[in-house]
């Protein structure tokens, strides 16, 4: 032995120090007023690194867009494996979002960052595309499990994912979950036999 520890330290791979410091610098700064080169020192990886992993810009904020996607529907899933009714199921949607608002951003909460990135998009952007997917499938979420409940799922489901956007623009605004959990309690009120 030459001294030296026989277990090896994984190394993070510059794809992942990129998507992570992008995922800091796009929500506190903006898609629109983050440069490469803020992204690429907070990642800490030579440029070349983000060119090996993303053909550009565009393409990094696409795999952003992908990953904030992928994080909520974890924060769902983690909730839904603790609803036991198909109300509870509903309403894990809105505790998935508060989760999301109360994750710790190096500025504070400032609402949803997949939209605050899709209103710095042009229209036509396919980054836009990738937002109005993610508030669909929310949409389709809540609308599978009002069907079990509900007479009118697709109303009720239009009804509840409005609540929800009016609720994540207002607590972005005050950088806080409040209005979020209002929205659960106005919800649950709804949801009630």
């Amino acid at each position: 032995m030459n001294g030296r520890s026989t277990a090896r330290t994984k190394r993070e791979p510059a794809r992942d120090k990129l998507l992570r410091a992008a995922a800091e610098e796009f929500y506190a700064k903006g898609v629109s007023g983050t440069g490469i080169d803020t992204i690429i020192a907070t990642a800490g990886v030579a440029k070349k690194s983000l060119y090996n992993n993303f053909e550009s810009k565009e393409t990094l904020i696409a795999a952003y867009l992908e990953e904030r996607h992928r994080e909520w529907l974890a924060l769902f899933s983690t909730r839904l494996a603790h609803a036991d009714t198909p109300a509870d199921r509903v309403l894990a949607v809105f505790d998935a979002y508060a989760d999301h608002a109360n994750a710790g951003y190096r500025d504070g909460w400032r609402g949803c960052g997949l939209l605050n990135a899709a209103a710095e998009l042009p229209v036509g952007h396919p980054g836009r595309a990738a937002v109005r997917a993610h508030k669909d499938e929310v949409e389709q979420i809540l609308r599978l499990h009002l069907a079990e409940i509900s007479d009118a799922p697709d109303e009720l489901a239009a009804h509840l994912a409005l609540l929800l956007e009016g609720s994540m623009a207002k607590s972005g605004l005050e950088g806080t979950d409040a209005w979020v959990l209002t929205a659960r309690g106005l919800a649950e009120r709804l949801l009630r036999p």
